[in-house]
């Protein structure tokens, strides 16, 4: 990756850690589930609204920890929100594979390259558990709020 690009990225997850989408609790959630990780103490707890037709009709967060942490649950609400849960739980895979240095082949490419900004993650195993946590406890969520743990 060129240095102009990654100076790109990490201008996008700053501004994802510094003005968050989706930031706050979510009257109405149908589904909750909370997050931490006890190795930097990152914490979050994820809020949605699945409708009738299994979409996550809104979602939301909140948390306290690192830019990465926050940041990816930023991207996370926002490439979700409007998706049915199955596609989410691919974008879930996809995402877990692009951080692990993976090449993930079932994101199309739209996704993908909104998803690149959280790539460099990879070379820093320590923070891919921070850029992970917002996911699994979104998954969490959908299977019923237990607390999710950075994996």
């Amino acid at each position: 990756m060129d240095d102009s690009l990654r100076e790109l990225y990490q201008e996008v997850i700053l501004d994802h850690s510094r003005h968050p989408r989706h930031y706050g609790p979510l009257d109405g959630a149908t589904h909750m589930g909370e997050g931490h990780n006890p190795l930097c103490g990152d914490r979050v707890k994820i809020y949605l609204v699945e409708g009738p037709d299994n979409r996550i009709a809104e979602i939301k967060f909140e948390g306290k920890g690192c830019a990465i942490s926050q940041a990816s649950a930023s991207l996370m609400t926002d490439l979700i929100q409007g998706r049915t849960v199955a596609e989410a739980e691919r974008l879930m895979g996809g995402f877990l594979e692009l951080v692990k240095g993976g090449n993930p082949a079932n994101l199309d490419e739209e996704d993908r390259e909104r998803l690149d900004v959280m790539a460099g993650v990879s070379a820093f195993p320590m923070r891919v558990k921070c850029a992970t946590l917002a996911w699994h406890t979104m998954k969490s969520a959908l299977e019923g709020g237990k607390t999710a743990k950075a994996s």
